[in-house]
């Protein structure tokens, strides 16, 4: 008896679509972090322009702007191998190929060179997330999607430390030259997983040209009902918590006084494991509960965790205090973006997965890419306090659009949209 629940609790936590969901969350995490902080800082120790390291972030515009070439990887396949597969495979192969190019160049020589193979990287990067996320999209059952989400968030910020903290220290010993050859091998690694990572069955889009490839996921999309609220709240869930962090640092810093060494500590080390805990949490209640209570409960903690830096900013300099605020805050932003990435999930037709993932994630990023203006404006005009206030306030447009959409969310979420 006890066995065999232990045997059922084993299933529902951990099988080959979740191992394959957690592998793949580290080959996507890997190599963000090696075009930015990580190539900041190779560049910095070469002695490089504080202008053109600042120019070198426009590398990253492929994850921006991936959502424009997704429809083609669900119109076309590569080698044989299966929709998914072959694209995940080819972007990983591109991605070995152009990092160790990049580990025989010089930054203080041949800068527009690894400005060049970095946008490469960037590009084999954002598509080989296009092609994760239709994956794991096509390949969880809607039981499964708020843990796989959960298991992608871990893997995912396990490779971000990787690359983007632990490739600092290798290259303060080994060299950057070897650092990033052995970034190349770890990608390398994961290939062979990939080719047996379990198939997935990928509906046939037809026989649409290539200008319909890139309408018809689009106007399938336009023509759900009640859309507008539906994009509205794929915006708005999240802006409160995204206008909370949009400035975190600069408050830790300048706001209380804390030295970088703490904000080092507690920012970065226990955000780290807050959100990977509340994503844990968020997946398995999402195992027992349906998903439009789980998402409105963990939209009201995730705006009620922000009134913590209001006690913060009120407070002054408490190092216990900080790393409790940014602790809940950060757990609580895990619950919701496992449940949030399991509605994305569930939104998307079979037939498109890739093309509407990628649009609906991009919809949902908007608020987090163009909020820095609109939060450094309202701290000037408002203070620490009333800015974390407005933060909690902020927080329920996504909830009420949610309440709104009861229905559909529910519908959705025990659905698979062909």
């Amino acid at each position: 008896m006890i066995y065999t629940m232990l045997i059922q609790i084993k299933n529902n936590l951990f099988n080959s679509r979740l191992a394959a969901v957690l592998l793949l969350g580290f080959s996507s995490g890997l190599p963000l972090a090696l075009t930015g902080p990580t190539l900041q800082a190779w560049f910095t120790e070469a002695g490089v322009g504080l202008v053109t390291i600042g120019a070198v972030s426009l590398v990253g515009l492929p994850y921006i702007f991936k959502f424009l070439w997704a429809p083609l990887m669900d119109r076309y396949s590569i080698f044989q191998l299966g929709r998914r597969h072959g694209w995940i495979l080819a972007m990983q192969a591109g991605l070995v190929v152009t990092l160790f190019l990049l580990a025989q160049l010089d930054p203080a020589s041949q800068t527009l060179e690894i400005g060049l193979i970095a946008l490469a990287i960037a590009f084999f990067s954002a598509s080989q997330d296009v092609a994760v996320d239709a994956y794991r999209t096509d390949l969880l059952t809607s039981a499964e999607r708020g843990l796989g989400a959960a298991y992608y968030v871990f893997a995912y910020r396990a490779a971000l430390l990787v690359s983007g903290g632990l490739a600092l220290v290798l290259a303060d010993f080994i060299g950057w030259k070897l650092t990033y050859e052995l970034m190349a091998i770890l990608i390398l690694c994961t290939m062979l997983p990939t080719y047996k990572a379990p198939a997935v069955n990928v509906v046939d889009v037809g026989t649409t040209g290539m200008v319909e490839s890139f309408i018809v996921p689009l106007r399938e999309l336009l023509q759900r009902d009640r859309i507008i609220i539906l994009l509205c709240f794929i915006v708005f869930y999240k802006f409160g918590d995204a206008l909370a962090l949009s400035l975190m640092t600069t408050f830790l810093l300048h706001g209380i006084g804390f030295s970088l060494s703490e904000v080092g500590l507690a920012y970065k080390l226990v955000s780290f494991i807050a959100t990977i805990s509340g994503a844990f949490v968020g997946g398995y209640i999402l195992l027992r509960s349906n998903l439009f209570r789980a998402l409105l409960l963990f939209g009201l903690l995730q705006a009620g965790s922000n009134l913590m830096f209001v006690v913060l900013a009120v407070a002054g300099k408490h190092f216990f205090l900080m790393a409790s605020a940014v602790f809940i805050e950060n757990f609580c932003s895990g619950l919701s973006t496992a449940a949030f990435l399991a509605f994305l999930m569930s939104l998307c037709n079979h037939r498109y997965t890739a093309g509407q993932y990628a649009l609906l994630s991009a919809v949902a990023s908007l608020s987090r890419v163009f909020i820095g203006p609109f939060a450094g404006l309202m701290v000037e005009q408002l203070g620490w306090v009333q800015f974390y206030l407005w933060t909690f306030v902020l927080s329920f447009p996504g909830i009420v659009f949610l309440i709104l959409l009861k229905e559909k969310v529910l519908s959705y979420a025990h659905a698979t949209v062909n």
